[in-house]
């Protein structure tokens, strides 16, 4: 799996919310999974197609159903690959916060006097 794939695998809304219903519900058969979507079965199987080759989504045969199940790996490390880029961004936008409560505080000054 690369992460390439794994961006491209979330890339698009359809393929986050089969994610999401995994996630929700756990296992499930692709009959199923289609009751949530208005698109036809072969559609949906490639969506799920390109999850399983991200990575994302394991699929195994029970009976005469295939069920696709979440795997989560992936996302932890793309979780993991994100946080120091979410720190960078916190502690900017913290200081920017801190900036503009000076301005707004030094106007308030001003228009008190």
């Amino acid at each position: 799996m690369a992460d390439v794939d794994v961006f491209a695998a979330l890339a698009s809304p359809t393929r986050r919310q089969l994610l999401g219903l995994l996630l929700d519900r756990g296992a499930r058969p692709v009959q199923e999974l289609a009751e949530h979507f208005d698109m036809r079965r072969p559609s949906l199987s490639e969506h799920l197609r390109v999850l399983k080759d991200a990575g994302l989504v394991v699929e195994r045969r029970a009976g005469r159903q295939r069920l696709y199940s979440l795997r989560p790996e992936p996302l932890r490390d793309l979780s993991e690959w994100l946080t120091p880029y979410e720190r960078f961004w916190r502690e900017k936008l913290s200081g920017l916060r801190d900036l503009l409560d000076a301005e707004d505080d030094q106007e308030t000054e001003n228009h008190d006097d």
